[in-house]
Parts: structure tokens; C-alpha cells; sequence
């Protein structure tokens, strides 16, 4: 069996690893690069392999750095199939057309340039028709599913807490009698974040391949990061000026959400000073992703859970407003009202932050808090780094607002927690592989893994390829024992206990809704779910049923 590592090698952007087997080729994960010129330019270099000859994509999460050029495969050839869980499915048609869209605009406004100046005409990366293509060979899996991908290769997706429906996945892989198993960690979220659950813990792997970064850094406590959060916003409306936050569309703009929900409602010293205090969320993918987290209970932790089961839903309250018009978020910068916007994308390099950023970072009564990974050549590092003056639109604007940086935010595992989901294997690795982070990173990541647990790390650099061979063979039957294990079956009947729980106290609110004013879309809504609920009931009594040996 063969690694091909193919991006997210010397940066955080552009994740794709290509796995050849005996009989097989395929990919985990397709990512746009993304940030300097020079890395914005490897998205236009031919795929280091054939893309006719891919079987199938696993797709990690819906970050466009790890699915932004799955498109791009598509027009070249692919006509596999991509497996992802059914959150990341959902995201995927809002992320892949968001970016197609602005790919489209952004070559149409090159070649109006061009036609004037009698250049040549250019194409985008890809089109919506490329999207389209692509999204119809999206496969949606649930998380813990064991999927068979053909005869020799079986998949699961983990929870990795990262974003809504980021996955770990487990891939064994059969060669002759014999089964490898190859853990990816995908994007690895933080453990006690609001809405998601936290990463899981893998027991057993021959080969890892992981992300790494944050692998030098420790990130200030969560708790921390809201308390300075409430404090900038407080001291900043006071004088009169505007917070603004660029933040990812998928992720940290609704960890955003859930904890001003917290705050706005929980406080109520502050209660008369926050009634006037708005909250815009500026970026119609953001509202888009925000939908689609509310249609996704099925993944949120025990504490987000609880709130719905309560009937309060923790991504709603009074003083939030979406904006999805133009002249709604230009509407924005000429209210002088102080508030509070948060706006994609996250690292300042494209989207409606750019407009906000141009209207307030000369402004000394502003904020500007920055709640996520800035990339190396993006606008959003060129601002946390403290260069007093940036280019936006062509204009020179003056950094005179005050600046944040707050990494409790981060939807990343820091050092620590990163080491802490290494330490969770009962078995060393036989070799882990370290991508996804700068130089720096990776090479403090596999210093500290080594330090604790004597298990020595590749960093990887560039792209290579490494040809696996371990030193113990297993059979298939025995690589998924631990699917089987009695902690397994008690697992799942712990989990059918406490839906069953879930589902009474879901059927008093539901009666209760019943007997108030449901909109017809509500109703509709609800009756979809009840079928897919009885639909599922009787083939779970169909399966205890039925009849072994």
C-alpha cells in the first residue's frame, strides 16, 4: 500500500492524500488552496494522478480547503463515488456553489478587464455545472456506520468536533487475507466546545495520518476567550464604534451565536445596555450553514441537546438578524448605531468582511476580533501580525481600530489536545504522519509526541509518497473486533435507552406545539420526520427479529 501526499504539506489549505492499494486507488479529501498567490496557483496544476482512475473520495469535512477542488476532479474525469457524513453532505451544496459562484464572477470580471485591454480571455477553476456534477455522487453516511466501499475497503466516520459533520475515519484496508487499518484525523476540534461533540478517541491504528496545526501553540481557555469576547463588545459599543468578526461561515460563526445567546439572555445587569446592542450575522452562506445546523440536532453534544429537548434552541434569540441581501449589509456601514457583525470569510480573503473591515479598521472606536486561523499571505494575518496599513479594493486604509486574537475560539485542537488524542491509542501507531500545519508546527508537534509517548512522527514536507508495510499482519475478522466487543453492544443499547427518553420528552413539547399556531411548513416538516421515525422504528424491529444461523 502507497501515501501520496498531495497538499496541506507545507501550508493548512489544500488537503488531499492519495491511498493505492492492490487494486485500488482513492482519495482522502480534495482541497482548494488557498492564500498566497503562489499557493492559489497549484489549484490550476493537473491532479498528480488520474482522475479517471479514483474510485472514490472520503471526505473529511466541508472546509473548502479539504473539499473546494472536489468540483475540479469531477471536470477532469471522476466519476467515483464521495462518501461524507449527512451533515457534511448538507454543507457541501452551499460551500461548492458559494465558491463556484465566486470563481464565475471573478473570471467574468477578469475578462471584462481583459477584453478592454485586448488580453486574453480566461475560464473559472470551475463552474456551477461542474457543482452540480459533483454533488450527485455524494454519498451521505452516518457517524460509527461501518461502510463497505467495495470488497476490500471498509470505511467509518468519527466524530472529530471540528465543524458540523467533520469526521475521523477509520479505512481498513484488505490486501490478500490480510487488513491494514489507516486512521485520517481530518481537522480535529477542541474538547468542551459548545454544539458539538467532542473529538473521538481511535483505539487501535497500524497508520495515522494527522493534523498538526496548532502543534506548537496552546490555545487560552474557551471561557477565557468569552469573557474578554463580552468585554471588547461592552467597552466597544460604549465609545460608540462596531465589533466586527470575520469568522467562518461553517463552524465559528455559530459557536458565535450559541454563546451571545448565552450571553444576551443570562446576564441581566447588562439587560438594558444589550436591548439596543444588534447582533448581524452578514454573509448568506453563514445564514445558509446556520440552517443547516438546526437540521442537524443529531450531531450536537449533551448540552445543546438539552436545550432543544427544553424547546429553547440555542442558535435563535432576540436581538440576532441575518442579513442575505446586498443592500441589507451596505445598509450596515451607514447605520450608526454601534453593534456588533459578523461576517465571512474568516481569514479577510474574499466576502462582505472585506467591505466591513474597509469601513472600520481606520475607525480608533472600533474592534476588530479575529476568532480563527489566519493563513500565511492572507489579509487576516497581515492584520493580526500588526501592519499598520493593508490594501482593500486597491485602497490603502489605516489600522487604527483595536485588534484581537482570540484562539479559544480556534476550532482546532491546540498542542495539548492534539497530544491527548494521540494518547488515546491502547496501541502505539506503527507510524504517524504529520500534515496540514507550517513547518514550525510539525516539527514542535513531533518533538512534544515524542518527548511523551516515544512514537516517532514523519513530518511530512512537499509531496511525497511512502510505501506502508508493517510488521504484524491481522485478519479481517480480527481488525474489526473492537465493531463487535461487548463495550459495543453496551453502548448501543445505552444509546436506544436514551433515545427512547429523548423521544417522550420530544412527544410532550410536540403535543403541547400541537395545540399552538404551527406554520404549514412546520407541519409538513414534522410529518416527513415522523414517517422517516416509523420507517426506521419497523426496521430495527425487522433486524432484533430476525432469525440467525
Amino acid at each position: 500500500m502507497q501515501i501520496k501526499f498531495l497538499g496541506a504539506t507545507t501550508s493548512v489549505t489544500g488537503s488531499c492524500h492519495l491511498i493505492t492499494t492492490e487494486n485500488h486507488k482513492l482519495l482522502l479529501d480534495c482541497g482548494l488552496f488557498q492564500g498566497s498567490n503562489e499557493l492559489e496557483q497549484l489549484n490550476w496544476e493537473p491532479f498528480d494522478f488520474n482522475p479517471e482512475e479514483i474510485e472514490c473520495v472520503l471526505l473529511s469535512h466541508a472546509h473548502i480547503d479539504h473539499c473546494g477542488r472536489i468540483p475540479l476532479l469531477v471536470k477532469r474525469g471522476f466519476r467515483g463515488r464521495i462518501y461524507c457524513t449527512d451533515a457534511t453532505a448538507d454543507l457541501l451544496t452551499i460551500m461548492l456553489r458559494d465558491c463556484a459562484s465566486i470563481m464565475e464572477k471573478e473570471a467574468e470580471w477578469t475578462n471584462r478587464k481583459n477584453m478592454r485591454a485586448g488580453g486574453p480571455l480566461v475560464e473559472p477553476l470551475y463552474t456551477m455545472a461542474d457543482v452540480k456534477a459533483a454533488l450527485s455522487l455524494v454519498t451521505p453516511v452516518l457517524y460509527n456506520q461501518l461502510i463497505a466501499l467495495n470488497g476490500s475497503l471498509k470505511a467509518v466516520f468519527n466524530d472529530a468536533g471540528h465543524i458540523l459533520g467533520s469526521a475521523i475515519i477509520e479505512l481498513f484496508i484488505q490486501e490478500g487475507d490480510d487488513v491494514t487499518k489507516l486512521v485520517y484525523s481530518g481537522d480535529l476540534g477542541m474538547k468542551g466546545r459548545p454544539i458539538l461533540r467532542d473529538p473521538t478517541f481511535i483505539k487501535k491504528a497500524d497508520f495515522v495520518i494527522m493534523e498538526a496545526t496548532y502543534g506548537s501553540r496552546v490555545h487560552e481557555s474557551n471561557s477565557d476567550s468569552i469573557d474578554k469576547l463580552i468585554e471588547i463588545i461592552l467597552k466597544t459599543v460604549r465609545r460608540g464604534g462596531n465589533v466586527i468578526i470575520p469568522s467562518f461561515a461553517v463552524g465559528r460563526t455559530q459557536e458565535l451565536i450559541y454563546q451571545l445567546n448565552r450571553f444576551y439572555e443570562g446576564h441581566s445587569e447588562y439587560q438594558k445596555e444589550l436591548s439596543s446592542i444588534m447582533v448581524y450575522v452578514d454573509s448568506p452562506m453563514a445564514t445558509s450553514a446556520t440552517e443547516i445546523f438546526r437540521r442537524n440536532a443529531q450531531v450536537f453534544d449533551e448540552e445543546t441537546r438539552e436545550y432543544i429537548l427544553r424547546g429553547d434552541h440555542p442558535l435563535d434569540f432576540k436581538n440576532l438578524k441575518f442579513t442575505r441581501s446586498v443592500e441589507e449589509s451596505v445598509a450596515l456601514n451607514h447605520d450608526q448605531n454601534p453593534k456588533i457583525i459578523i461576517s465571512s470569510s474568516g481569514m479577510c480573503e474574499a466576502g462582505r468582511i472585506k467591505h466591513h473591515l474597509k469601513h472600520n479598521l481606520w475607525n480608533p472606536k472600533s474592534s476588530i476580533v479575529f476568532v480563527g486561523y489566519q493563513a500565511e499571505g492572507t489579509l487576516g494575518r497581515s492584520i493580526v501580525k500588526g501592519d499598520k496599513r493593508v490594501t482593500i479594493f486597491g485602497e490603502k486604509i489605516q489600522v487604527e481600530a483595536e485588534i484581537y486574537n482570540l484562539e479559544g475560539f480556534s476550532g482546532h485542537a491546540d498542542r495539548d489536545g492534539l497530544l491527548e488524542w494521540v494518547s488515546g491509542f491502547q496501541k502505539k501507531p506503527g507510524r504517524i504522519f504529520l500534515v496540514h500545519g507550517e513547518e514550525e508546527a510539525k516539527k514542535a508537534f513531533a518533538k512534544t509526541v515524542k518527548d511523551a509517548l516515544d512514537i516517532d512522527c514523519t513530518v511530512v514536507r512537499g509531496n511525497t509518497e511512502y510505501t506502508l508495510s508493517k510488521d504484524k499482519v491481522i485478519s479481517a475478522e480480527e481488525a474489526l473486533d473492537e465493531r463487535i466487543s461487548p463495550e459495543a453492544l453496551r453502548q448501543i443499547k445505552s444509546r436506544i435507552s436514551s433515545i427512547h427518553d429523548d423521544l417522550e420528552r420530544i412527544l410532550y413539547h410536540t403535543h403541547l406545539a400541537m395545540g399552538s399556531d404551527l406554520s404549514p411548513q412546520q407541519i409538513i416538516e414534522i410529518g416527513n420526520i415522523v414517517m422517516e421515525l416509523e420507517k426506521h422504528t419497523l426496521n430495527l424491529g425487522s433486524v432484533v427479529a430476525r432469525k440467525t444461523g
